[in-house]
Formats: structure tokens, sequence, C-alpha cells
């Protein structure tokens, strides 16, 4: 009898307790996981464009980048800072590709990650995808000249205005801008963020029936301009514009 009682099985009310007490238990710890996923996620993002602030100046500063060759040096894009691009060098007739094996950046001041573009343009990373925007001619506005795709296509922007794809050696060597927005908004990120050249990251919260998410819809270079056209306008902080009708504000 003793033994028959030890070898005995759950009953099915058991069995349906446990099931039960485990289900209460996800409800309640996968929402708290997916929260702090996002959280982590934000922050990340948040950090890789402090970083690029920082990474810009350094390479701005050294004259890395000087395509008019007149001793200024130029913002570059993400292939250029993560040496998997050569860089733009000067021709004597205006901006033209560096040599591959000659002229990329060594060491290299970003992840070589950031150097591996999708066919939109975009680095990926921690549930963000990144923009990287350099300046085309000055014609009244500054227009952005975004990154060209694919791996090692850094150095010629991704389509007019600049000549011969090239971002305006002047206006590169004072103007840039970043955007860093959710892969899947709601899911791997809510807020989109931006920095530029003045070196101060805004956010956005991006709560919208249709927001800045994925490859559908991404930020234009414009987004946090008070001049969606020109990049040498003011960030526009604290006063709804843009194509979402979107308020930045600093990130804290």
């Amino acid at each position: 009898m003793i033994e028959s009682r030890l070898r005995r099985g759950f009953t099915l009310t058991e069995l349906m307790i446990v099931v039960a007490i485990i289900a209460a238990i996800s409800a309640m710890a996968v929402p708290k996981f997916m929260r702090a996923r996002l959280s982590a996620n934000e922050a990340a993002a948040i950090s890789t464009l402090r970083l690029l602030s920082g990474v810009q100046a350094q390479v701005r500063s050294l004259g890395a980048i000087d395509t008019d060759a007149d001793g200024s040096g130029e913002y570059a894009y993400f292939g250029e800072l993560a040496g998997t691009a050569p860089m733009r060098i000067a021709t004597g007739a205006g901006p033209g590709a560096g040599t591959a094996g000659v002229d990329e950046l060594d060491p290299s001041v970003i992840t070589n990650a950031f150097g591996t573009l999708d066919a939109n343009g975009y680095a990926s990373r921690s549930g963000y995808y990144f923009q990287m925007w350099l300046p085309g001619p000055t014609a009244g506005v500054v227009a952005g000249l975004p990154e060209a795709a694919g791996a090692g296509a850094g150095g010629a922007g991704g389509g007019a205005p600049g000549p011969g794809g090239f971002p305006d050696p002047d206006n590169a060597e004072i103007l840039w801008g970043c955007y860093a927005w959710p892969v899947r908004a709601g899911d791997t990120g809510n807020r989109v963020f931006f920095v530029s050249s003045e070196g101060l990251v805004l956010q956005y919260e991006n709560r919208t029936a249709t927001p800045f998410s994925g490859t559908a819809n991404p930020p234009d270079f414009g987004e946090a301009y008070t001049d969606p056209a020109d990049m040498a306008s003011r960030m526009r902080i604290g006063v709804a514009g843009g194509n979402q009708s979107s308020i930045w504000t600093p990130v804290q």
C-alpha cells in the first residue's frame, strides 16, 4: 500500500494548478522582460549617437577627409568611420573616391559592424536602424545626402545632389546628422533619436498611428530641423513639425 502511494503520479487537478501557476508567472514576467529589452535598446541607441558625436569631431579635427584640400577636415559616413570603405579624397577637380586598400581609416574609430549597410543604406544594432546624412551643395538650402548602400559603399552618397554623388566639401566641414529609429516600433524600441554637428542628442516619443519604424517608414533627413529641407537650419526643439508633426526634446 505504501509503495503504491509513492508511485502514483500527479492528478489532473494538480497538473492544472501547476499549469495555471506557470501561466500566471509568465503573464507577469514576459511584459517586464520586453520592457527591459526595449529600454536597453533605447539606451544603446543613445550611447551610440553620443559616441558618433565624439568620433565625428575627432575625424574632422584630424583632417582625415579634406576633399577640397583647404586644410579643414570634413565629417564622415559610417563606412569611412568604420574603416570598411575608402575615405573621400581631393582630386583637384572636387571630391573623389579613395582607393580601396589605401585610403581606409586605420585604425577605425567605430566598430566595423556599422560599415556594413543594408540595401537602404542603414546600419542596424540592438533593435535600431541608424542612418548617416551629410550635406549636399548650397543652393539656397542644404539638402541632406544619405550614405550609399552596401558594404564598402561609404564616401559616396546614396544619390543627388552632391557632385558625382559626394557631399559638398564646404558644407561637410560643418554639418552632419544621424537618426536612430526602431526596427519594429513598440517591440524593439519606441523613441526615435537624432544627433547632429551641434552635439545635442534629441528624442521623439514616436507614439502615433504610423510611427517611424523599420525600412517602411524611416525619418527623412529634415525631420528634426526647423526647415525640413535645409540641414543648415537649427534643430527644432519643442515645436511640432516635419512629416509626423514630431516634437523633439533633448535627452537628459
